[in-house]
């Protein structure tokens, strides 16, 4: 998959740096990965949700990731990428 934009994860992981490591771990799935529809990404992230058409990973205990996937183009959008805190204000779901 080809993940745009990486500079969202290098910004964020700068800020907060214990999501270094899951945000890269969860780049280098992505990178490495074709999935084809959303069934085959939860055999690697079983623990994502869709809402609002949009895919939310679990970013380390604290973070969320929030993605737009094109399946047929196999490119990830990074959307937001947000504290549980923020996340639960749900003002990502507003844009």
């Amino acid at each position: 998959m080809e993940v745009i934009s990486r500079q969202a994860l290098t910004d964020f992981y700068t800020k907060h740096s214990d999501a270094t490591s899951p945000l890269l771990s969860w780049y280098q799935i992505m990178k490495g990965s074709k999935f084809n529809n959303p069934n085959e990404l939860q055999k690697s992230f079983p623990q994502v949700d869709i809402v609002d058409g949009l895919f939310v990973f679990n970013a380390g205990r604290a973070y969320r990731l929030i993605a737009a996937i094109h399946f047929n183009t196999k490119r990830v959008f990074v959307r937001h990428i947000l504290t549980h805190a923020e996340y639960d204000r749900g003002k990502w779901k507003k844009r």
